[in-house]
């Protein structure tokens, strides 16, 4: 295929202790693809947000949102403003390693896939701190299978790479940790099936600041439900509007508020009078981008 320009979309939330480091990872990464990293701080109430804006690299865009939205929020901010040809999911946290973005970069250059998993598989460099959540992620990435007659190793993982143009086609309104349910829903009800490649995990425990609930488990089942139904009764996926879910959740969010979208250089969004100044892109500051909030 011609030439890939990754857009890396970084949600962060009261992650100082880390989000040096993965930014630094990131930036580091050299691969057969130009890149540039998103980095959304959502709402953190620690130093996260200082840190990033103290970064200096051309590659690197900061947004900030003024309160804490949820991570699916922060994904759908990032891919707003994206300008490559392919988005990747990255988290701040370390969990998961710079290293592989190659490794999912490959299938794409080769023409081997469209969209790319990186699979945490067991013996492969993973290390899961809770039986609870391991067990959890098999049984709904299982049921997901089921429904969707598919057979993947796992839904849940970060790190999901697929065309721009496709993520913003996608019907997303998740703001929460349910958008990567979300995200697999929508793309197996079009017929595709993610390349797993594996990939490295170094799990965090709660008291290092896993934020992943059982209840958040529960609620990824109804949402496999829900965009199962979503494709079966309500799309013709022929009629879809080209236009991005991501700005259509904007425009929704502020259609009665008073607040519009202005273009800022090529990157921010406005959001009328409800933007902060957050978004850094070569050394200067410019408002940053919001989202919807469910």
């Amino acid at each position: 295929m011609g030439d890939v320009k990754l857009s890396v979309v970084m949600a962060a939330h009261n992650e100082e202790r880390t989000v040096e480091q993965a930014v630094a990872e990131v930036l580091a990464v050299r691969g057969p693809f130009e890149l540039e990293l998103i980095v959304v701080d959502d709402g953190s109430s620690d130093h996260t947000l200082e840190l990033l804006r103290h970064l200096d690299d051309d590659r690197l865009t900061v947004i900030a949102h003024e309160r804490c939205r949820g991570k699916g929020a922060a994904v759908m901010s990032g891919a707003a403003v994206a300008t490559g040809t392919h988005l990747l999911v990255f988290d701040a946290d370390l969990e998961y390693s710079a290293l592989d973005i190659p490794i999912l970069v490959e299938p794409v250059v080769t023409g081997t896939a469209m969209v790319v998993y990186g699979a945490r598989v067991a013996g492969m460099g993973t290390l899961f701190h809770s039986f609870r959540y391991a067990l959890g992620s098999k049984a709904t990435t299982l049921f997901a299978n089921v429904v969707f007659d598919a057979w993947l190793k796992d839904m849940h993982t970060c790190l999901k790479l697929m065309p721009l143009e496709l993520f913003r086609q996608l019907s997303l309104s998740e703001a929460g940790f349910g958008l990567d349910t979300e995200i697999t829903g929508e793309v197996l009800r079009r017929g595709i099936r993610p390349y797993e490649v594996p990939c490295s995990y170094k799990g965090r425990t709660e008291a290092q600041g896993k934020k992943i609930s059982t209840r958040d488990g529960i609620e990824c089942l109804r949402l496999v439900v829900q965009v199962r139904l979503r494709g079966l009764l309500d799309y013709d996926l022929d009629k879809l509007a080209p236009r991005s879910h991501v700005r259509a959740a904007i425009d929704d969010d502020h259609a009665g508020t008073g607040g519009s979208i202005e273009p800022i250089g090529r990157v921010g969004l406005r959001l009328g009078d409800h933007a902060s100044s957050g978004v850094r892109r070569h050394g200067r500051a410019v408002p940053s981008a919001g989202t919807r909030r469910r």
